[in-house]
Parts: C-alpha cells; structure tokens; sequence
C-alpha cells in the first residue's frame, strides 16, 4: 500500500476531483433571475408553486413552505396540540432541531436511546419512555434512513399519540415502498445548504390533514387565520412566528426539485460501488439498509470498530485521527454532530428561556434529569461515527466513489502509522 498522504504520500482522491454541491444548472439561473426580475420578492408565486410541486412529488395533500426545517418542526409540534407540560417522545441523537422544536411551544422532550446499527430511534425502546403526558412522538428519519413506522404507528395507534416525521435528512427516503413525510400526521423536511434538495436555506411542512395545515399556517404567520394569498385582516388570533419562505430561495428549490429523482438515483448508484468498495475492512461499521428500507444517502456514515482494530484508548483519539488521514488523502468526512442530545447544556440545565422554564413552569415539573448515560448506544456512536455527503451526490459517478473506496482502505490498513498522539487530550 502507498504511502498516507499525510505522511508525504500522493492523496487517493486527487485534487479537483469533487465538485461542489448542488451542481447548478441554466434551469436555475432562469428560475432565479426571473424571480430576481419580478415585482414579487416575499412569498409569493415561486412559494405556491413550491408548495404544490413538492406536495406531488412527495405525496402529501397539503405543503407550506418555510424560511427552515427547524421552523417545519416547530409547526408541527404546535400543529399537533402539544403545549405547556406536553411530553413530547424524540430520539437521543439528532440535529438539535429536533428536540429544541419541543420546547419552543413549551412542551417538554423525553428521550429515547438510538438503536445502534440504524443510529435511529430505538422502536423497541419507544413504549417504555411513554408517560401519563405524552402527547406525540418525534421519528428523525436520520442520515436518510426511514425509521420503522409500522412499528411507530402501531405503538402511537395504540396510547393515542400523534407522530411528527422529522424529514430534514431524508428527501425520497422510502419505507415498504413509500416515503417518508407521508406516515405520520406531518412532517417537516429541511432545503438548507447540504441537504439533498437545496436552496440555500428554507423547508417544507406536509400533511394530509386540512385541520393540522391550518394550524400549522396560523404559527407560520403571524398567528393571523388568513394567509398572505388571501384578503388579510393582520389580526393576531393566537402565538404566531413569521416563518415564511422568499421569492428567491423558492425559485432555486422549484428548480432543483426538478432533479431530485435524478440526484437521488446517483446517491444510490454510488453509495452501492462505495460499499462493495469498502467490504471487508476490518474494524469499519458501514451504514446498514435494513429489508424494507431504502437508504437516499444524505449522510455516508461510518463507525469505527476499537475492538475489532486492537485500539483501547479513548474511542475520539482514534476516530479523530482516521478523520485527519481520510481528510488529507482528499475525502471530506468529519463529525456530523459531537453530542447526544441529553448531554447539551439546554437540556442539562433545563433553562431553555430564563428562570428554568419551561421545566420550572407551572406544568414543567416531573422531567427526568437528562443524564447522557441513560443512552449509551447514542454515546457510543457520539465517540466511534465520521460521516460525508458530498461525495456521493451528483455530479460524481463510480469513478470518485472507487477513489473514495481506496482512500479508506489505505488508512485503515496503515492506522499503526498514524500520528493518534496529536489527538490525546484534545
């Protein structure tokens, strides 16, 4: 095997070889610059349309789409009638997003530990964490893997509680043949930078319910009954935030929509060359796909194995220093997020908006302390996981996922040569 590139050796993915994403294209140059040239520039046109092109691409009855995912999941949770002292079931490992959505209606996260091998929800985990409280359950469809929601809805069918899919990741991920944001009572899906369908920034809600859209409408604006399209009286009915999208950012997301089949049939052709590339790799966890599943690839994560490489030490010190090797052979893999969610400081100081509330608020009380070990499986992959996006998506072919198969196999076949020394006590 050559020499790492981070000991002076040739990098294994040379340089210019991936491309930025998304890739751009004169359909969105048209879409935009028509949308710049217009009289219209807050939520207009390029909104409506968005809204009705994603809702038949995805299959949802009704789209409202917003300035984040993060928004997305906050209407949801108001949408769902979870309110003050709500206790609101969510995964131990995600995005903050996911559970700081909670808290925002004054509601309160329980948390669920992951199940290791899909790094999502553990499904067998769920009905035990459900309290007298309860009001819904958040599934994060992770990395662009669905959750099992045959067994989600059988549980939440069965203790009367609504589901939130939490989309953000998981653009055309399917479960049995559908996909996901079309199972629970809504969804919310993210278009920020390095998601599978770009704008920039923005998002969607989804639903089927006419009673949840229009609740989710009256949080997204201003807390009015009337929306932008229609005749406004901008009377204040409820809590209302201004989630709404722009011209611009929703003319970029119409275009790009109009390739999403085609970006995700890339992602998939080339997660499958880089697997085949990468089996055997001793001390390599690849990403699993369960029966049923069909994976879009957002996120290529990986977990290091310690046992299986001889390593006793600090799980990060090792991890980290694979992270460097892979970086400087030219693959773009880090750490998606350092932190199980239980162990942020939100949570462990239960003090989201001042005077510890809203834990500490008239129906806040009764939370178990968020201690991070109660969810080792999420704190084991915290200290082994390194993930990428970008080298899978469009315009990339089979060619970069090889080279991106020979990077990892370089390193891990040397990791007694790595300088693991610079990483300790980081």
């Amino acid at each position: 095997m050559s020499t790492l590139a981070i000991l002076g050796g040739s990098k294994a993915v040379p340089d210019g070889m991936l491309s930025a994403w998304p890739p751009i294209t004169d359909l969105d140059r048209q879409y935009v610059m028509a949308s710049l040239e217009s009289a219209s520039h807050a939520c207009g046109p390029n909104c409506a349309a968005l809204e009705s092109e994603f809702a038949a691409w995805n299959g949802n009855r009704h789209a409202i789409t917003t300035n984040s995912g993060t928004a997305a999941l906050h209407m949801a949770v108001a949408a769902c009638g979870c309110g003050a002292g709500d206790h609101v079931l969510v995964t131990a490992y995600s995005w903050s997003s996911s559970a700081t959505c909670i808290i925002h209606h004054n509601a309160l996260p329980i948390f669920v530990d992951i199940d290791f091998s899909t790094i999502n929800i553990d499904t067998e985990k769920i009905e035990a964490a459900i309290t007298p409280r309860t009001k819904a359950i958040i599934v994060v469809h992770l990395h662009g893997l669905a959750v099992n929601m045959e067994r989600v809805l059988a549980i939440a069918r069965k203790h009367n509680l609504k589901v939130i899919e939490d989309c953000c990741q998981a653009h055309g991920a399917l479960f049995n043949g559908k996909r996901v944001g079309t199972f629970g009572d809504c969804a919310a899906f993210s278009f920020n930078q390095n998601k599978c369908l770009c704008s920039g920034e923005g998002g969607m809600f989804t639903t089927d319910d006419a009673e949840i859209a229009a609740a989710a409408r009256q949080i997204w604006s201003f807390g009015e009954t009337r929306t932008p399209s229609e005749q406004r009286d901008y009377h204040a009915y409820a809590l209302g935030w201004m989630y709404r999208n722009n011209e611009l950012t929703a003319a970029f997301g119409r275009a790009q929509l109009t390739r999403m089949d085609e970006y995700l049939a890339a992602q998939r052709t080339n997660a499958t060359v880089l697997l085949q590339a990468l089996a055997g790799i001793t001390g390599l966890i690849v990403p699993t796909q369960p029966e049923g599943h069909l994976h879009n690839w957002y996120n290529f994560t990986n977990r290091v194995d310690m046992q299986a490489i001889g390593w006793s030490g600090e799980p990060t010190v090792m991890r980290d220093a694979i992270i460097q090797a892979l970086n400087a052979e030219g693959v773009p893999v880090g750490i998606w997020q350092h932190f199980s969610l239980p162990a942020m400081t939100v949570f462990r100081a239960k003090n989201a908006y001042g005077h510890g509330c809203p834990w500490k608020c008239a129906f806040g009380q009764d939370i178990p302390e968020y201690d991070p070990a109660n969810y080792p499986e999420a704190q084991r992959h915290c200290d082994t996981h390194f993930g990428m996006t970008t080298p899978l998506r469009a315009p990339h072919g089979a060619d970069v996922a090889e080279a991106v198969g020979e990077a990892f196999r370089k390193v891990f076949s040397q990791l007694d040569r790595l300088p693991v020394e610079q990483h300790a006590g980081a």
